[in-house]
């Protein structure tokens, strides 16, 4: 290298990531999703034994052995700690265990061994886990010296007290929380069945319509979005979407009061703001219904037209026969309904569309982002509906959820699609 190259700008220096993982400190492995060993750093070569040929390609399932009857067998684990990164693309920690290994070199010996592995996710370009870094930490030699103190009747010097301490204070928080997590996986699946018994399927004779429910994959964040599509007779349909402020099974069942009264409501009045406000005049006295959200239109198949009426819900979609051309509907909005002058007017808005166009209406779940303004992903959805405007509305909903909804470290978010062709 000259002296002119250590003067001027900094040449770009090139990061070697493979050396970098390594020579990690801490032993680490690296898995494709379906749980085959793609690497394994230095330390975890030196800790376990093992040549690097011994382990790359194999699946995690010849490493740690799963006993069919034993959930608590660590590759039974690892496979749902590996299922838990994939749904929610976060890191998930497991809790201390006995993690016995094969000795090399020793036909069926097995090498006891205690570690405390965390899984963490690699994206891929398209936002989803591509990969997942194994980390482990091993407290065998701890656990070993607190067993041999222990047999031979010595007490524990203050700094391995604590350090032993530490471990087993780790081991019961794992232990709860594994617990508690049982226990949320099973609130989530009483919360999404409750939801979907609770939201209808499209009317006979709409063939023309699509509908999406996908649940929050967190029980803590399930259930507070709905649709609604009603047929009211001549040659009329109405469909809406809404959003509750909250989550779990308070949520399900408030979503299940606000749309039966919405569908009461514009049953009565064929009007989406007369209906809205009417709701409106209900949420205050439904507790947790105060900042949800709504979104009614009612299309008129005979005069091509749609009203609708907003509060404070993200707007509607319609996509031009074109098939190039999209309109977000958002000449009007009004407040939430929970915190909207009573003695106000709610406001709506009529506009004609011709015949082959597409109306989506959506939750925002489907396109709000961490660290984004929401036009961003109002903008990333209306390109969607263009890229995909030859498909029919099942396929198009389809494509749509699979475009758009957020992925990896975004809000975690039920959501609510209703894709109508016309």
């Amino acid at each position: 290298m000259s002296n002119q190259d250590t003067v001027g700008e900094a040449a770009p220096f090139h990061v070697d990531y493979e050396a970098v993982f390594r020579a990690m400190p801490g032993p680490a492995l690296l898995l494709t999703p379906d749980l085959v060993l793609v690497e394994a750093n230095d330390a975890f070569l030196e800790r376990s034994g093992r040549d690097r040929g011994d382990l790359v390609g194999r699946s995690a399932f010849e490493v740690f052995p799963v006993d069919p009857a034993d959930a608590d067998a660590p590759g039974s684990r690892l496979r749902a700690s590996v299922d838990r990164v994939l749904a929610t693309g976060r890191q998930d920690t497991m809790s201390l265990r006995r993690y016995d290994l094969e000795s090399p070199g020793r036909a069926e010996a097995w090498e006891r061994r205690f570690w405390t592995p965390a899984n963490a996710p690699v994206l891929g370009p398209d936002g989803r886990v591509a990969l997942i870094i194994s980390r482990v930490e091993d407290v065998t030699e701890l656990v070993r010296i607190r067993a041999a103190l222990r047999e031979a009747g010595k007490a524990l010097s203050d700094e391995e007290a604590m350090t032993a301490g530490l471990v087993s204070q780790s081991q019961d928080l794992q232990e709860l929380n594994e617990r508690l997590r049982l226990a949320h996986a099973r609130e989530r699946e009483i919360a999404v069945s409750l939801q979907r018994a609770m939201l209808p399927s499209v009317p006979l004779g709409f063939s023309e319509v699509a509908v999406r429910y996908r649940p929050a994959v967190s029980s803590l964040n399930v259930c507070g979005d709905w649709y609604d599509v009603l047929d009211l007779g001549q040659d009329r349909l109405a469909v809406a979407v809404g959003d509750v402020v909250g989550h779990g099974l308070e949520a399900a069942g408030v979503m299940g009061q606000l749309r039966s009264a919405l569908s009461a409501a514009v049953r009565a009045t064929g009007e989406p703001a007369t209906a809205l406000k009417t709701l409106a005049l209900q949420a205050p006295t439904i507790e947790g219904a105060v900042a949800a959200t709504a979104l009614q239109t009612i299309v008129d198949r005979t005069a091509h037209t749609i009203t609708y009426s907003r509060a404070g819900h993200p707007p509607a979609l319609l996509l031009h026969p074109d098939g190039c051309t999209a309109d977000v509907l958002d000449d009007v909005v009004d407040p939430p309904l929970g915190v909207w002058d009573l003695d106000a007017v709610r406001s709506q808005a009529s506009l004609a569309y011709e015949p082959g166009a597409t109306l989506v209406l959506y939750t925002d779940g489907l396109i709000e982002r961490r660290g984004e303004d929401i036009d961003t992903g109002l903008g990333r959805l209306t390109d969607s509906l263009t890229q995909h405007c030859g498909l029919g509305p099942e396929a198009l909903a389809s494509a749509l959820l699979a475009d758009v909804h957020p992925r990896g470290d975004s809000p975690d978010d039920d959501t609510a699609l209703v894709v109508v062709r016309f």
